[in-house]
This record gives structure tokens, sequence and C-alpha cells, in this order.
């Protein structure tokens, strides 16, 4: 963006190329990981880490404005509560099962033991994903667990439709879902599942709607005309066709979010929907379904991974110094077996970071404001205290000169060039006719009034002023008529007293706000302690985990052999298991 928008700016700062670019602002950070098949370890080098953000952003902000939210201050609905409302659901114990068989096949693609095209994490990752939502997604003949996700989805949805009833409202309501859609020949799907479930609680059928079944511009428009007026009361869809564009939000309450996307933008695109203007609720309901013991957290995780680190670039408040882009989508090994595990360092972890991160966020905003209030005390308000000073003097000295005058000559008269007028109208009229011919851009001397020099000051908006010289400046706009110009001139003159006061007020402000600056300046960090208590336990966990990574590394690097044969004999062990479970499970 910035070589389309700035190719000047860049060249001028010595950046001619990407390398250049990213030998300023990116640092390449170099891993020894898991690959993604699970042969074995890599090392893998990644773009992922920005530094001198501060520094970027400036630059960055010469051709464009960061506008946020919380900045527009838009006629929005509040968020109910105001945070999303997490619905957790149980697992059963089908769901286990399948979780502890994920187990066992990422031992075997780490052990090298199974053909990548056959299975690798990224087919884990895709099926855990599925299993989170519902496991009929995965097999059709799984059992419907009652408390599972789904069912908690319907039975909110039919909350709030009676809720809003009772309430007199119309009351629309948004599901998300990107997995289970509807398509021909699919056994089990989401969207159906739904609609059923909703349709046995007393929604009517009609009011149940796909955004799938909108196959044209033409029934899109009719489908969200039907959500508007009210005609339908509940749109299932996915991010991708009921994202942007999709224009529903006049009577929305609430939005559900059956699974987690990748993207934040997804994210924000879906509660972009009914979080906007034109919502005539005050409020609206967000809701997050997450499935405890499955990747479903670990999702939601990852997602605010990401978002943390665009908000730290696109924000108008202080920026890191450096920030790390999270983009890997696929879970590893650690990742998997840590999770269907219920590992807790991984989620304190996860916590753990993003405090850290918040933290360092609010210290960089605290020391950037530091810095201001130690530039307001030291350079900024003494050098405007003196400067107001310097002027109070002035303007004393131009009010004793006034004073004297009009004892001496208190009738009007007005020099214009070589001539003096005595009356008004004669007066305006010279001097409209003498700043005709002054040129715009400058102020011209074209006479003069009671002793003090008269000026005019033209500017290229159209707009003219008036300015009495005598000590120091005083300035009135210019009126279109001569007798108008005079008057103003007159009240000019005869108010220059108003300025000591003015000066004294704006130097007593000054000095307040001088004394303030140092006393917040003397102020420390408030939540120091918490954040190197967490940057403590945050070296703790990394050393833990680092640790368990370091054997792993190891093990398959060529050493620890022993160990090795003991691991490959407890997974054989466990697939034994897990062998004589399925076949009672089968009989």
């Amino acid at each position: 963006m910035q070589l389309y928008l700035q190719k000047e700016a860049l060249e001028e700062m010595g950046i001619y190329h990407f390398d250049s670019w990213a030998a300023n602002f990116g640092e390449v950070t170099t891993a020894l990981e898991l690959t993604v098949e699970g042969s074995g370890f890599r090392f893998k080098s990644r773009f992922n880490k920005f530094t001198n953000l501060p520094e970027l952003m400036n630059i960055f902000r010469e051709v464009a404005d960061v506008q946020t939210s919380d900045m527009l201050d838009l006629d929005v609905p509040d968020l109910r509560g105001g945070n999303p409302i997490i619905v957790e659901s149980e697992p059963d114990w089908y769901v286990k099962q399948v979780m502890e068989d994920f187990v066992v096949r990422a031992e075997r693609i780490r052990n090298g033991g199974i053909d990548p095209s056959e299975d690798n994490f990224l087919k884990i990752t895709h099926e855990a994903r599925l299993l989170g939502t519902d496991a009929r997604l995965i097999d059709k003949d799984a059992p419907n667990n009652p408390d599972g996700k789904l069912n908690k989805v319907a039975e909110n949805v039919w909350k709030e439709y009676e809720k809003a009833r009772a309430d007199s409202r119309i009351g629309c309501q948004l599901i998300f879902s990107d997995i289970g859609t509807p398509a021909p020949g699919k056994e089990f799907t989401v969207y159906d599942y739904l609609k059923e479930s909703l349709i046995q609680y007393g929604i009517p059928e009609e009011e149940i709607v796909f955004i799938h079944d909108a196959k044209t511009d033409a029934q899109r428009d009719i489908l969200f005309k039907e959500m508007r007026t009210g005609k339908k009361k509940v749109l299932i869809g996915s991010t991708d066709k009921c994202g942007t564009g999709v224009n529903v939000q006049t009577h929305l309450v609430a939005m559900h979010h059956v699974d987690c996307p990748w993207k934040p933008s997804s994210i924000e695109q879906r509660e972009g929907r009914g979080i906007r203007q034109g919502n005539e609720n005050s409020e609206i309901a967000i809701y997050r379904y997450v499935t405890k013991g499955t990747f479903d957290a670990y999702n939601w995780s990852l997602v605010e991974n990401k978002q943390r680190f665009i908000s730290q670039v696109m924000t108008s408040k202080a920026v890191s110094r450096t920030c790390e882009d999270i983009d890997e989508a696929t879970l590893s090994y650690a990742e998997i077996k840590a999770v269907a595990t219920g590992n807790p360092l991984i989620r304190e972890k996860m916590e753990l970071d993003n405090d850290v991160q918040r933290l360092k966020l609010l210290k960089s905003s605290y020391d950037n404001q530091r810095y201001g209030l130690q530039d307001n005390f030291m350079i900024r308000y003494p050098k405007l205290i003196k400067t107001a000073e310097e002027k109070l003097l002035c303007v004393k000295a131009d009010v004793k000169t006034r004073d004297a005058e009009l004892i001496e000559n208190p009738d009007f008269a007005i020099k214009v060039g070589s001539a003096t007028y005595t009356e008004r109208a004669d007066g305006g009229t010279q001097m409209l006719a003498a700043i005709s011919k002054a040129k715009t851009g400058e102020t011209t001397s074209i006479g003069s009034f009671h002793r003090f020099e008269l000026l005019v000051e033209k500017n290229f908006m159209g707009t003219n002023y008036m300015v009495l010289r005598g000590k120091t400046e005083y300035k009135a706009e210019l009126s279109t008529s001569p007798v108008g110009s005079m008057i103003k001139l007159e009240n000019l003159f005869n108010g220059l007293h108003e300025n000591v006061e003015f000066l004294e007020k704006k130097i007593e402000q000054y000095h307040h706000d001088l004394d303030s600056s140092k006393e917040e300046y003397e102020k420390p960090f408030a939540y120091e302690t918490e954040l190197q208590e967490k940057l403590a336990r945050q070296f703790e966990l990394n050393a833990q985990l680092d640790l368990e990574n370091a054997k792993v590394a190891d093990a398959d690097l060529g050493g620890l052999d022993e160990s090795k044969e003991s691991h490959d004999s407890n997974v054989a062990e466990r697939d034994e298991s897990y062998r004589t479970n399925q076949d009672g499970k089968s009989r």
C-alpha cells in the first residue's frame, strides 16, 4: 500500500524496494517446528514480526486516516451485557472418544507412521472444527447430544423469539454457520437441523429462511425486505453469503455464532449486520457457542490473537514498538494433545499472552503520554507563558497609548494613504478602495488610526482582516460596508483593554496546566506490578512448554533412542486399546 500511495515518501527515506522496507520495519523469525504432515521437524523462516511500528504508522497516516468504531461514536445499538454471551456445551461420551482418537492419529502422524495423503494435521484440524459443532457432521450415526451446541442455539433463538413477542417487538435474528451448509446429497446439515428444531419449538416454518435459498440478486432483495419488515424472523447463513452487503438490521435483537471463523474480519462482518445504524433496537445480544473439551475455545483464542495483532496496528492510540503476526490455522501436535487432554498450561498461556499484550499497550500509551507531559512542563508551557507575558506587556503599553490618544483626540479621524478623513463614510470608502488594490496573500499597510498603524490582511479564501499595529497586533474581520468597517475598527480600538484580561486568564491557565503536567508526570504506571508479575509467569510457562518441545525435538532428531522406543510401545498399546474400544462400540 505504501509503494502504491507513498512511493516518493519511501524514496526520500532511501527505501526503493521491498528488502529495504523489510529491513526497516520487519523481521524474519526462524524456528524449529513440526512439519504439517508430521513426518519430522524442519527449520522454518517466516516474515511475521514487525518493528519500528510507531514510525511506520506515522508515515502511513500521511495518506490514511484510521477511524475505528470507538472513535466514530455512531448511533448503533449497545451490546447486551457489554460483552458477547458465551454459551458452553458439555461434550458427550462420543465426542470425548473422538478427541482421544485425534490424539492417537496425531501421534501416528508425528512418528511418521502414516502417509500424509491418508492423514495429516490439516485434516485433523478440519475434523476437529466439525466435531466442535456437531459430531454428526463427521458421522451421521453419531448420537444427538441433548446438551450439544446446536440444541443450545435452537433453545436461545426460541427464548429471544418469545422475549421479543412478550415485549411487543418484531424481533428478528441471524444465525451464522460456515459449517454444515445446505447442499443436495448431504446426510446431515447444521441448517436443516436448526430449522427442524425451531419448528418443533413453535416458530412457524414460513418465518425461517436460509440465505442459500436466494439464488439471484432479485431473490436476495426480496429476502432482505422480508427480514426488514419482520415477515421473516430467523435468517440462517454463512459469512460469505450473509456478511457484506446484507442490510437486514431494522428489527435484529440477537445474532448467533454457531462456529468460529478463521479471520477476525469475518466476525466483524457478521456482527456488523446488527451493530449498525438503522437498527431500531437500543441493544442487541450476540451469542458465541463453545463446546468444552474440543477445539472451539482454542479457535476463538486464535482469532482473538489475530485481532490483537490487527488492533495493535490499526488504532488511533499509541502503537507498540514491535508485534507479531499470527498466520497459522493448522494445529500442531503439541496443541492437539494439550487441548484434547485438557492441559491447563495452554489455556493459561493464551489468557496470559492477551493480558501481557494489553498491559504492554497500556504501558506504551503511558510512556508516550509521559514524554508529552515532560515536554509540556519543560518546554511547551514555559514558552507559552513567556510569549503571553511579553504580549501582555505590549497590550498594557498599547492601552496606555490609546487612553492618552482618546483624551487628546476624541473625535473620529482615519488616515488612508496621505489623506485624513473625519467622516466615517468617506474614510470607509477610501479604505475599501485601498484594500482592493492590495495584493492577496500579503499584509499591506494602508494608513493609520489614532497613532496605530492600519494594515489589511488578504487571504486566498476571500476573507479580509483589518489589523491595528502598536506594540503588538489586533485583528478584526472587514465588513463590506464602508460605515460598518469603521464601526468595527472603532470597536477594535476601544476594546484593546479586553486583551489584558484575556491574556491574564491565559497565563493563569498555562501555569495550572504546567503544574498538572508535572503532577501527572510523577505518577507511576498503575499496572507496573501486575505487568512484571505476568511477564515473569509468562516466562515460566514458555520455559515449561519449550522444555517439552525440546525433548520431542531431541528424540526425533536422533537422540534419546530409549525414550523413542518406549514412546513407540506406548503408542502401540494405545492403538490396541483404541481398536478394542472401537470393536466394543461396533458390537
